[in-house]
């Protein structure tokens, strides 16, 4: 009897909310507010696709790092992104987790459950830094413990917007920029896309 393959779904972890306000981007903007309203946007863009989204949160709330995490993991994702702004740097950062990778096995300890999931969290990052590079936003790959990906069991990127520099090939644009935004999100959804074509090839 053939096996049925689990839906593909993507969790979008909008950073921060209520009380936690993030970054102060600009005079009259937060980043809790920036990456909800990105979340929103890219929601949108995937349901387009046919892609089933959850969301960690859909309004200006309070939600604990380990409730974030419990969500995507009760949701058994194919991909988890966590959105994050910042005023400092160029383009776009990506982040996957510093732990090191072991296999998946049936328990993951709560700390480090991501650690079974780095190597394809790295193929799920470099998708996404090549989808930004068609649309010429520069990108900065890093390892980093980003509360709460490291308790993901889930390929889990942590996205992090900060304006645009003057470069050869781009022009400068603050995060308020609704374009470059547009950019952004246009780029992680066709990514996503692909990721899915991906995940389905994976035994």
């Amino acid at each position: 009897m053939a096996s049925v393959q689990p839906r593909f779904s993507v969790v979008i972890d909008a950073a921060h909310g209520g009380a936690d306000t993030g970054a102060k981007l600009t005079s009259g903007l937060m980043e809790k507010d920036l990456v909800l309203a990105l979340s929103v946007r890219l929601r949108s863009l995937l349901a387009a696709r046919g892609i089933s989204v959850i969301t960690t949160r859909e309004s200006d709330t309070t939600v604990a790092a380990d409730d974030r995490a419990g969500l995507a993991n009760h949701s058994m994702a194919a991909a988890c992104i966590m959105l994050h702004a910042t005023t400092t740097g160029s383009g776009v950062h990506l982040f996957t987790s510093s732990l090191a990778a072991v296999p998946n096995g049936r328990f993951l300890p709560w700390q480090t459950a991501q650690a079974a999931y780095t190597p394809q969290s790295l193929r799920l990052s470099s998708e996404i830094a090549s989808a930004l590079g068609h649309v010429q936003v520069p990108v900065t790959l890093g390892r980093a413990s980003v509360p709460p990906m490291d308790n993901f069991t889930c390929p889990a990127v942590a996205v992090e917007l900060a304006p645009l520099a003057h470069g050869n090939t781009t022009r400068a644009a603050p995060l308020t920029d609704s374009a470059y935004q547009t950019r952004i999100v246009e780029a992680l959804a066709a990514a996503l896309e692909q990721w899915r074509s991906d995940w389905r090839q994976q035994p």
